[in-house]
């Protein structure tokens, strides 16, 4: 990892750390080598400074040439090389006053400090070592965090997480590129025609790092899944009971809910975590049957946002009214979501008696009892599967892989928790908690991606026998996108647009 020690030549820098806006507390933050001198012109202390011991103090504003007093403080150091950024770091505690707050940057700055640009702070701390390039991610995922869960998985890739994932595999293919390199040195003397490294050897070496690898790359799903979220649109006809389902998944009302078809005019947007998974839940108008026109414009325009979200939703519920027949637009709209994450939710089973099973008018375009057989050749193409629950069975799931109705009442509550589970199912996200040291953003997937397709050249290379030194380019590669991963080379554009992110102060 680059690391830069403090100089006289760093700038000093300042910031307010704390977010925008009133608050009991705000903080500003100097970090640099001029970071004790322009303190000791800011503060009037009780108890010299110490390394990690809070002090009183009295901010002096001392831009003004009265030297007015500004707030009192609470004031702590933190000295080199034991700090967050790796240079000396003061923070000033201050009453949370936005006018008090940047009367302090403004006397730091009159004392020779310059105003931090949006992440310096992290990025000193990747730069002295102090993170590696995925801790300093982590740090800005924190912030970002909407659920409890997304915290405690930034909080473990701050601490390390995905650099000891990696690190195993790193060391094989530094020891791979040694032996190599040393059995090249070693036949360029008396024994030319001596094999020293098997082929054998070296296709196990390079499948002992591939491996891992593989796997992290696999974890990309979880990790984008857990840090970005997915939005889900619900569909279907008016008054199939979306709103309702909508509200049920919140667990409070949101969206008006009332008898008549066409109550949803626009799309309504909340935000939901199931499973530690922010989700953004959308509500849309009902789709009216070919024909069947809108009651007027507002209904008309919010039919259209609702195709609108249709498109967008990373998985679409297609709500369906258990009680009716499905129509021939319903079918064609299943068929449409083929290939792509969907669930069909039989909505409103709750009025279809104690002997309720899909053998009614479910699917049927007339509403005759039917067999097995028969809902075969009613569902197909629709993309779903002719699998029948009843009952006793409703909200099983089909054999992995096929989609299943999904049976619920938004009345009474039933199959919600099966539907919450189809949804994790759906998304893939089931199991993204577990999956420590994910890769969670497109920079990271690109190394992990270079490094494994460089592997794969040189596994080629060693499979066709071609010469150790060609071998090793790729090898050599391999371990520069690997440490591109971290950070250990990375380049000042890569670092511009990841601490660009990041909010001032941090």
């Amino acid at each position: 990892m680059p690391t830069h020690p403090a100089s006289p030549d760093v700038d000093t820098i300042v910031a307010i750390s704390t977010p925008p806006g009133r608050g009991g507390i705000g903080i500003v933050r100097l970090a640099g080598p001029q970071s004790l001198p322009i303190a000791a012109q800011l503060l009037q202390l009780t108890q010299p400074l110490e390394h990690a011991r809070a002090r009183f103090a009295r901010v002096l504003d001392s831009a003004d040439p009265n030297a007015k007093t500004l707030d009192d403080a609470i004031v702590t150091a933190f000295l080199a090389p034991h700090s967050y950024t790796g240079d000396d770091l003061i923070e000033i505690a201050a009453h949370g006053s936005p006018v008090v707050l940047e009367a302090i940057v403004r006397a730091a700055l009159s004392h020779g400090a310059r105003l931090a640009t949006p992440g310096e702070f992290t990025q000193r701390a990747f730069l002295s070592g102090r993170l590696d390039l995925t801790q300093a991610e982590a740090v800005h995922d924190l912030i970002a965090a909407q659920t409890l869960d997304q915290a405690r998985v930034a909080a473990q890739q701050m601490g390390g997480a995905m650099s000891r994932r990696v690190a195993p595999a790193k060391e094989s293919l530094l020891h791979l590129i040694a032996l190599l390199e040393a059995g090249m040195d070693f036949a360029s003397g008396e024994l030319d025609d001596v094999d020293v490294v098997p082929p054998s050897q070296i296709e196990a070496a390079i499948l002992s790092v591939q491996t891992p690898l593989e796997a992290l790359a696999a974890s990309f799903r979880h990790g984008q899944m857990l840090r970005s979220g997915a939005s889900l649109a619900l569909v279907g006809r008016p008054n199939a009971g979306k709103s309702s389902l909508f509200n049920r998944l919140l667990e409070r009302d949101r969206a008006i809910v009332t008898p008549l078809p066409g109550t949803t005019r626009d799309t309504v947007e909340e935000s939901l975590a199931l499973g530690g998974i922010p989700l953004r839940l959308i509500d849309t108008a009902g789709l009216r049957l070919q024909g069947d026109r809108p009651a007027d414009e507002a209904e008309a325009l919010g039919i259209a946002r609702s195709h609108e979200a249709l498109a967008d939703a990373d998985l679409v519920l297609l709500i369906h009214d258990a009680t009716q027949t499905m129509t021939e637009e319903e079918r064609t709209l299943a068929a449409s979501l083929e290939g792509r994450p969907h669930l069909l939710v039989l909505n409103k089973i709750d009025l279809q008696g104690s002997d309720f099973s899909l053998k009614s008018t479910a699917f049927m375009s007339k509403g005759t009892n039917f067999s097995s057989q028969d809902t075969s050749s009613s569902l197909k193409g629709t993309g779903f599967s002719p699998y029948i629950p009843t009952r006793q069975s409703k909200g099983a799931l089909a054999p992995e892989g096929t989609p299943a109705p999904i049976l619920t009442s938004a009345l009474t509550g039933e199959g919600l928790e099966e539907l919450r589970t189809a949804i994790l199912r759906a998304l893939q996200a089931e199991g993204a908690l577990a999956d420590s040291g994910a890769l969670n953003n497109l920079r990271q997937q690109e190394a992990v991606a270079t490094t494994l397709q460089a592997l794969a050249t040189a596994q080629a290379a060693n499979i066709n026998g071609l010469p150790h030194e060609l071998m090793l380019l790729d090898l050599h590669a391999a371990l520069r996108a690997l440490d591109s991963l971290t950070g250990a080379t990375t380049t000042d554009d890569i670092l511009g647009r990841i601490f660009s992110t990041f909010c001032i102060g941090k």
